[in-house]
């Protein structure tokens, strides 16, 4: 009989830019190995209402495409969004979140994340500046 295995672990990021996309796969890669699970599942998510997981190809092209996108989509405008009444100026992040995700789930085959051609696991910050976390938590056998 083989026992269920499980782990969880935090990564922090702080940005130095309000608007960054970090590719954290290697980091992600390491809690898998680490947790010994070799056939499961992996479940990576933004712990914060202004940031997003999202998988993806790592092409600073496409990542300054995915910027400017956003950007039409939800224009950092302080005085444009009702939210921001409350005495923040982060709306637009939150509206960028929504559309990029809360969190990916990758299969683990064979004690590795299983990935498409291309495929790498984004950190994408939409109000910066400040410290916030990101779950990682492995299970399976």
């Amino acid at each position: 009989m083989t026992m269920m295995k499980s782990k969880t672990e935090y990564l922090t990021f702080n940005t130095s830019t309000r608007r960054a996309f970090i590719n954290i796969t290697p980091q992600v890669a390491k809690i898998v190995a680490e947790s010994g699970v070799k056939e499961g599942l992996c479940l990576v998510n933004a712990m914060h209402i202004s940031a997003s997981v999202f998988i993806n190809d790592d092409e600073s092209g496409l990542h300054q495409d995915f910027d400017r996108w956003l950007e039409k989509l939800a224009p950092y405008s302080p005085d444009s969004y009702l939210h921001n009444r409350t005495g923040e100026d982060n709306a637009d992040a939150h509206l960028k979140r929504q559309v990029m995700g809360r969190e990916v789930v990758v299969a683990i085959t064979n004690g590795r994340l299983d990935f498409g051609p291309w495929e790498q696991i984004f950190y994408g910050e939409f109000d910066g500046r400040r410290q916030k976390r990101v779950l990682v938590k492995v299970i399976g056998e």
